[in-house]
């Protein structure tokens, strides 16, 4: 109707329209006036620009809100369709329980995800995928106090190495006086004797989800459902060697930029 104004009268296009001569006008004015929320969306952009794509309407609603922003959910939706903007991320799980191969722990987190300070709580687990015709088998160790990633390793083979290897970096991390609880899957490599032995002699207390329930271990599937979203579906990479250095980077960025809904929209 707007673009016929000029070929037609404007009683002819109301009348056809079915419009009142006051609404068109009043139409044709918010037109060609300034976009009310033009500094909305210039908001939006510049924070979905910073996290890559990553980020959708519901992640930003609690960026703008976190910085004192009046705005919901619905309304930051609504314009990040006008701006065209989606998030634009939308992992085979690796089984290492091999039966009792060694000791077994109790389910101590008994799924209490909360921690109070740092290194009291920290959850575990072994992720598999598969990059140009070969497998990857990455090892971190998470903190529940404030969901850090406190180290990780990755390999080729699920051997003992590769999670002994994260347990001795994240031991790097941990003072005297921690009173610090390790949780994982009942995989073969948390039930090794070194491994237990390890623990014990840091003053570490060990814990186990049951058999089976992968809920009990719930913080750390959903990292790596987050992971896999947003860096190994979302990225190319050209090489092996080109994902482990953008895992470094996606690391570093979960750990220090990325919001977190446990944090209140902090990193």
């Amino acid at each position: 109707m707007y673009e016929l104004r000029l070929s037609f009268p404007v009683k002819k296009l109301v009348k056809v329209a079915g419009l009142s001569r006051s609404t068109y006008y009043h139409l044709i004015s918010k037109l060609n006036g300034p976009d009310p929320d033009r500094k909305w969306k210039r908001r939006i952009q510049l924070i979905y620009r910073k996290h890559d794509g990553r980020m959708g309407y519901r992640r930003i609603t609690e960026i703008l809100q976190a910085k004192k922003y009046n705005i919901n959910h619905k309304k930051v939706y609504r314009l990040m369709k006008e701006l065209g903007l989606r998030c634009q991320v939308r992992m085979k799980k690796y089984n290492s329980y091999k039966g009792k191969v060694g000791k077994v722990a109790d389910n101590i987190l008994n799924r209490d995800f909360q921690a109070n300070r740092p290194n009291q709580k920290w959850v575990t687990d072994i992720t598999e995928f598969r990059l140009f015709g070969e497998k990857l088998y990455l090892s971190p160790v998470l903190d529940l106090f404030n969901g850090e990633i406190i180290t990780y390793t990755i390999a080729s083979r699920p051997r003992y190495s590769l999670v002994k290897e994260m347990l001795d970096q994240a031991l790097e991390s941990v003072k005297e006086d921690d009173e610090l609880l390790i949780h994982s899957d009942q995989g073969w490599h948390y039930q090794m004797a070194h491994y237990r032995k390890t623990l014990k002699e840091n003053n570490i207390t060990q814990s186990m989800s049951r058999k089976g329930n992968c809920h009990d271990n719930a913080v750390m599937e959903n990292f790596f459902g987050i992971m896999k979203s947003e860096l190994l579906y979302y990225k190319e990479f050209s090489s092996v060697n080109h994902f482990k250095q953008e895992l470094e980077t996606y690391i570093h960025y979960y750990n220090h930029t990325r919001t977190k809904f446990r944090l209140k929209g902090k990193s």
